[in-house]
């Protein structure tokens, strides 16, 4: 990496919050968490350590809110008008994802769990939604059209299939499973699971 990262003039608050998430999603692609480096993340934000300090209490918290930044410009909820295709839009979407450049930027970071206690925190502290960010949008919707269960909006509810998926990752060993499991884990647990009493639904 040049060591002549231009550096900007002196931002406060929200302004200079945003422009350290920005430096660090560009540091963390560019190097991955193993190299993730702090001092390079203050040069490209034109700021000092002590303020990304200040913000995010280790190096784990920043390259996590990072990653958050990168994943949430690549997410748009969808919106078909019918759970099990929005479902499978967004489980479809995680699986590209898992095995795009952004995806490697997920393994590493969780790479880091067995030894780095700043990563275990980080995981932990997200782990009781385990994505559910994701599907809650979609649920609401469900919800709302009688087509899911108000149950179905508990946070460790609507992560399961992203939590299934996950599973697969890690059994498999590839960054990425065959659509047929996709549509197992969506039509055999998630449905089942979340869908309100009545009809059979297509």
């Amino acid at each position: 990496m040049p060591d002549d990262i231009p550096t900007s003039k002196r931002r406060r608050g929200a302004a200079l919050d945003q422009a350290i998430v920005r430096a660090a999603a560009d540091e963390l692609l560019a190097a991955g968490y193993v190299n993730f480096n702090m001092d390079r993340v203050a040069r490209r934000a034109g700021t000092n350590k002590n303020a990304l300090y200040r913000r995010w209490p280790s190096r784990a918290a920043l390259a996590f809110a990072a990653y958050g930044h990168l994943a949430a410009e690549q997410f748009t909820p969808p919106d078909t008008g019918n759970l099990r295709e929005d479902i499978l839009t967004i489980m479809r979407g995680a699986n590209r994802h898992w095995a795009s450049p952004l995806g490697a930027v997920l393994r590493g970071l969780l790479a880091g769990i067995p030894n780095d206690p700043e990563v275990r925190a980080q995981v932990q502290a997200r782990g009781a939604e385990g994505g559910a960010e994701l599907f809650l949008p979609v649920l609401k919707r469900a919800v709302a059209r009688g087509e899911a269960r108000p149950e179905a909006l508990r946070p460790r509810v609507a992560g399961v299939a992203l939590a299934l998926l996950r599973h697969e990752y890690f059994m498999r060993g590839a960054p990425e499973v065959p659509d047929a499991v996709l549509m197992e884990i969506v039509d055999e647990v998630y449905l089942p699971l979340v869908r309100a009493p009545g009809p059979v639904r297509s």
